[in-house]
């Protein structure tokens, strides 16, 4: 609609011109030729050229363009389920308010190289598998293990890390060093309810001996108090404990067993192809290694005492 009103506009001040010089008495009046009154419609169509980029124009918080994707979703929006409480993949910055990690990071990518719009929602993880399986979120983060049960109820996307657990303990600790040496004392083991951690757990120990918490920190916090005497954890989670609680904690003992991590979909999920081609092309120019690197390495320095937490 705007370019018509745009050329009629046109054409009128074209004929206004047209008319002025022709009611002139000037002999000049002759030189208003046929060409010079078409100049100002012949330029229509450059003035068109900006208007036509604010119709198209890409809708907020999508990322990419079809140009360049992988595959292009044409800023479809993809909701993705986080925790915000789970180092290094989600958090929210107690400094800044804002949520970061390597979910949000490897997200935009994906989006990025797919032309699709992703919208972070956080959610408990207690029931979040469930609730991707049921359609509530498009996709998950949070760092999920895949396993042959998870599997019958949500797919999953190729593996972007393996991640190994491990026993972190007070510092110092000498009564065991070893998930099989610990199983053989009659101590407590602390994890988070609904993990593998939690799975891991049960193979060595009875129920009576793991205590289930909501969220890791809580595990981490009765292991500080001294309510539980170890943790299963994923080592790279561990780390993020380790920060201004480095001369309380240690991670001991050799790898529990190493996991395969990926992102959910519910059960035939058109995402799935997409969103593994945009991984496969993340892992051959090497932006996943850096990624990883970024956020598993040494190098991250965030810590729980530096992000929000639920009570």
């Amino acid at each position: 609609m705007r370019r018509n009103v745009l050329l009629v506009n046109l054409v009128l001040i074209a004929t206004l011109l047209l008319s002025a010089c022709a009611s002139t008495n000037e002999p000049a009046a002759p030189a208003v030729e046929e060409p010079q009154s078409e100049e100002p419609v012949a330029e229509a169509p450059a003035a068109e050229e900006p208007v036509e980029e604010q119709v198209t124009a890409d809708p907020e918080g999508c990322l990419g363009s079809a140009d360049t994707a992988v595959v292009d979703l044409n800023c479809r929006e993809i909701t993705i389920a986080v925790e915000n409480a789970y180092l290094p993949f989600n958090y929210i910055s107690i400094e800044t308010g804002e949520p970061g990690g390597w979910d949000y990071d490897a997200w935009n990518e994906i989006c990025t190289r797919l032309h699709c719009t992703p919208v972070f929602v956080e959610a408990a993880w207690d029931g979040m598998i469930q609730a991707v399986s049921d359609g509530q979120f498009d996709a998950a983060g949070d760092g999920i293990t895949n396993t042959p049960d998870r599997q019958e109820v949500v797919d999953f996307s190729i593996g972007y890390i393996n991640i190994q657990q491990r026993l972190l303990v007070r510092m110092g600790e000498d009564r065991f060093d070893s998930i099989e040496a610990f199983a053989e004392t009659d101590l407590q083991m602390g994890t988070q309810s609904n993990t593998t951690n939690y799975e891991t757990a049960t193979l060595y120990l009875p129920e009576d001996r793991i205590s289930a918490f909501e969220q890791f920190p809580f595990a981490v916090q009765a292991l500080l108090s001294g309510d539980v005497d170890a943790v299963i954890i994923d080592e790279v989670v561990g780390m993020g404990y380790m920060g201004e609680n480095a001369e309380n904690l240690e991670l001991i003992g050799p790898a529990i067993s190493s996991d395969e991590l990926g992102f959910i979909f519910p059960l035939g999920s058109d995402l799935v192809g997409p969103v593994n081609q945009a991984i496969q092309s993340m892992m051959t120019d090497g932006f996943l290694a850096a990624l990883n690197v970024r956020y598993f390495g040494p190098e991250f320095d965030i810590t729980y005492d530096d992000i929000l937490l639920e009570d």
